[in-house]
């Protein structure tokens, strides 16, 4: 019954003190979360601590949710605030924030297959550069250019878990990808 609900529904039983229904928010939401958090994050230590934190924080202001945002937007919004608040903890320059040994990332930015030792290398510089750009860049435009290149959002997918208006997206997609360019422009051709 309460898989048939609405988000917004579970949030209203949860604040009424039905324990069930915002354990089925968490079914619900747990992944991704989970992967924003390691978005942002590049741990899986600190990813699943920050989305338990997300969760533990929504508890606690259930009844401070007034319905005006939906509550993918809200925990979204819980989950950002608990990284950034890790990554101040932590004392993480951004240019240490994406782990250069991550195979998974590696995945991303490269084909598959056999490469000699000069091109590995290339390939490990360009990744270099472009992490330490995308890194460099401000915490809202890295946040847009994570969930669109890497979590493949849509613009209106971003544009609702943000609760930003579209063209607003758009723009700081655009300037974000203006500024990596910028950024990369001084690397060597043969490396970007």
């Amino acid at each position: 019954m309460l898989s048939e609900l609405t988000d917004e529904q579970l949030v209203k039983l949860a604040v009424d003190r039905d324990p069930d229904a915002f354990g089925e928010i968490v079914i619900r939401w747990e992944r991704k979360i989970y992967a924003l958090c390691y978005g942002i994050l590049k741990r899986d230590d600190e990813a699943k601590d920050a989305s338990q934190d997300t969760f533990i924080a929504a508890f606690r202001n259930l009844e401070r949710f007034r319905g005006e945002a939906k509550v993918s937007s809200w925990l979204h919004r819980i989950a950002v605030n608990q990284c950034l608040t890790r990554k101040r903890k932590d004392k993480v320059r951004s240019e240490n924030f994406v782990d250069e040994s991550d195979p998974l990332e590696e995945k991303i930015f490269v084909a598959p297959g056999h490469e000699s030792p000069s091109r590995q290398t290339e390939r490990k510089e360009r990744l270099r550069a472009v992490r330490l750009a995308v890194n460099a860049l401000p915490p809202d435009l890295k946040e847009i250019v994570m969930m669109k290149e890497f979590h493949e959002m849509t613009f209106q997918e971003i544009s609702d878990e943000m609760e930003l208006p579209l063209s607003t997206v758009k723009s700081r997609l655009y300037t974000a990808l203006k500024q990596l360019r910028m950024k990369l422009q001084n690397v060597p051709v043969d490396v970007v």
